[in-house]
């Protein structure tokens, strides 16, 4: 099992202290270093500069909003940011969700699934470098009865081939996931209840997901010790993130966080949560975020609870865990410098243990 870090959004404060955790993953051996977008910083731009002060790490778009960009101007980002990094660029792509998509940019969140895999068709067509032509539902290319041509890509990538991963939540949306991608960015993945997202990844994939990145991402926070208060009080940290996801992103019939928590089998929290949420108070929602909810889906502890977990995220089937400090949230400052790099070696600390 490989592991990442996600550096989350650009320009919320300590932009510095990105580029110091970056350089020290790469440094402890990381695989890839992930950079976020929604309606604040960009991520290809963070990427390109991650990239520029970092050397054998992998940069990825954790995700690449689908309705911010065309097909097309996806396609000559990841190779730029391919040729930049000298092979080293992922390309993750997600459809976000029905109120940043209309409200941030103005683009209708219909058919999501049928939108997506119209993108990554066209997204791998251009990256192929053959002429850019399709017909389909979403995107024609080039428009019909006008003065348009079918081009092509002038530059090259390093690779033959940039792997393109999907942020994806709901079981049709994962079993497409499996059929069409290269790699899943999943959230809230839970080992106990892994066959919740791995078995529609497996049936899109034909039965199994040899070859196939199962990338998730987890939450971590070192502890003084594996005490009960010790844990309870990292898990607290925890509790204003989860309650966002889970009770406010999105209307009250449209939560896929919310949707998974009711998969993973907390419908009661789950509903809790969200009523809470919406009803303004945030406070009470985070209260009723479960303590099993938070901690089965982060790493919480000394290395070696750490290393218990992390064997258990790869005898699930988690091929590239990727790690983030735990305890952001609205309201909240996020950890130190300090903090942040105590965990990443932390973390390689207890991989080794774990042997993983």
């Amino acid at each position: 099992m490989k592991l990442g870090v996600n550096l989350g959004y650009w320009g919320l404060g300590g932009e510095s202290d990105n580029i110091a955790v970056a350089q020290e993953a790469d440094r402890l051996g990381y695989s890839v270093c992930w950079a976020a977008e929604v309606y604040g910083s960009d991520a290809a731009t963070v990427l390109a500069y991650i990239a520029a002060h970092t050397e054998r790490i992998d940069v990825g778009s954790a995700i690449f909003q689908i309705p911010a960009r065309t097909p097309a101007m996806t396609a000559m980002t990841a190779a730029t940011l391919d040729t930049l990094s000298g092979g080293r660029f992922r390309l993750g792509l997600g459809v976000s969700g029905p109120q940043v998509s209309e409200g941030w940019y103005g683009v209708k969140f219909d058919k999501p699934l049928a939108r997506t895999r119209e993108y990554v068709e066209i997204v791998r067509t251009a990256l192929s470098r053959e002429r850019l032509a399709y017909d389909g539902t979403h995107w024609t290319l080039p428009l019909p009865d006008g003065p348009g041509k079918a081009l092509k890509l002038t530059i090259h990538p390093v690779r033959d081939r940039i792997p393109i991963y999907i942020a994806a939540i709901g079981p049709k949306n994962l079993e497409q996931t499996g059929r069409i991608a290269d790699g899943w960015l999943g959230i809230f993945f839970a080992p106990e209840q892994a066959e919740v997202s791995l078995a529609p990844l497996r049936a899109g994939r034909g039965g199994s997901l040899d070859g196939f990145d199962v990338g998730v991402l987890v939450p971590a926070q070192v502890t003084p010790s594996n005490s009960e208060a010790d844990i309870r009080t990292a898990a607290d940290a925890q509790r204003a993130y989860t309650a966002l996801y889970v009770g406010g992103m999105g209307s009250k019939d449209k939560n896929f966080y919310n949707q998974l928590a009711c998969r993973m089998g907390f419908e009661s929290a789950a509903q809790e949560i969200q009523d809470k949420y919406l009803a303004g108070d945030p406070a009470g929602a985070a209260a009723a975020v479960p303590q099993d909810l938070i901690d089965s889906t982060t790493l919480l502890g000394t290395k070696e609870r750490m290393a218990d977990r992390l064997k258990a995220y790869a005898e699930a089937g988690v091929t590239t865990l990727t790690v983030a400090p735990g305890g952001f949230a609205p309201g909240r400052r996020g950890p130190g410098l300090e903090e942040r790099l105590t965990m990443l070696r932390t973390v390689v600390e207890a991989a080794e243990l774990a042997g993983v």
